[in-house]
């Protein structure tokens, strides 16, 4: 890895990032700041609590990260970030897929653990995206309604998505962590702001924040606006506490000095039709090695 903690702008003083200096632990502006500030909270100051897979968490309530996606791809350097997953994941989302074997036809197993015999998760994301069940045996495509929206009405404040079926959260095999989001256009650029209503901030989220990037970038171009910003809304933000010394790992690295990477975006006639090879992330993506740590199930 070249170029990591090269760069010659000083570090910031204790007192623009308290988490992080609580820890003895500064880290130079870019890309991880908020991210590792978040990070640095939650484990000094978090609180211990019980969660559903029975692991335990330390956790905070409410918590925001905002990335302005004109200054580059949000993703973050201090351990590797999965692009190939991703991306698979987000397309597989926009197909209103909801069966893992698509998943694994390109490497990515990141749901297998959710997927019964038959590769089925019940109507999660996709399925919720792409055919919302009405009362009358129909279904709504959220993602065709929000770019007819953002062409034709793009001040509606209306533009939103919701994985969050209350009638059908039984039914799936995971209920969604990152239960809606919200479009907004100002000046010809698209903004878009994600409510997680819980957050797995070691492994969950960096994925998550590279993800709605992604689809911001895919839905602008799709309506022939601009990027404008991502904001990330945590509800229950937490370190599992077999996460713990991973956390310390990553922010005892220094990230890039460098700015933000790049994204390249080839331009698809439709929203389905993107595929994995017109995404890359990879210009200028400096990073330090993955740091591996158990999925809680």
């Amino acid at each position: 890895m070249s170029g990591i903690g090269s760069g010659s702008e000083p570090s910031p003083s204790a007192a623009q990032y308290p988490a992080l200096a609580q820890m003895g632990l500064v880290s130079p502006p870019g890309v991880d700041v908020a991210y590792e500030n978040l990070l640095a909270e939650v484990l000094t100051n978090g609180t211990a609590k019980s969660d559903r897979t029975g692991t335990g968490t330390r956790s905070l309530f409410a918590r925001q990260l905002r990335y302005d996606l004109r200054r580059g791809f949000p993703r973050i350097t201090t351990k590797f970030v999965a692009m190939k997953a991703v991306k698979g994941e987000l397309l597989w989302f926009l197909r209103g897929e909801t069966n893992v074997r698509w998943l694994q036809e390109r490497g990515i197993t990141i749901w297998d653990e959710w997927a019964d015999d038959s590769g089925e998760l019940g109507p999660v994301y996709g399925s919720q995206w792409r055919s919302w069940p009405t009362r009358d045996g129909g279904a709504i495509d959220q993602i065709t309604g929000l770019i007819d929206t953002l062409r034709t009405d793009p001040d509606s404040r209306r533009m939103l998505v919701s994985a969050w079926n209350v009638s059908e959260l039984g039914s799936m095999a995971l209920a969604p962590c990152h239960a809606f989001f919200q479009c907004y256009v100002a000046d010809g650029r698209l903004s878009l702001q994600i409510y997680q209503r819980s957050a797995d901030l070691f492994l969950g989220v960096p994925f998550n924040i590279a993800s709605y990037a992604l689809l911001t970038h895919m839905l602008a171009q799709q309506t022939d606006l601009e990027p404008g910003e991502l904001i990330w809304t945590g509800g229950d933000c937490h370190i599992y506490d077999n996460h713990v010394e991973q956390v310390r790992t990553q922010l005892s690295r220094v990230p890039s000095a460098h700015p933000f990477p790049t994204l390249h975006l080839e331009r698809a006639e439709s929203i389905d039709a993107y595929d994995m090879d017109d995404i890359d992330a990879s210009r200028g993506y400096e990073h330090h090695p993955t740091i591996k740590a158990p999925v809680a199930v």
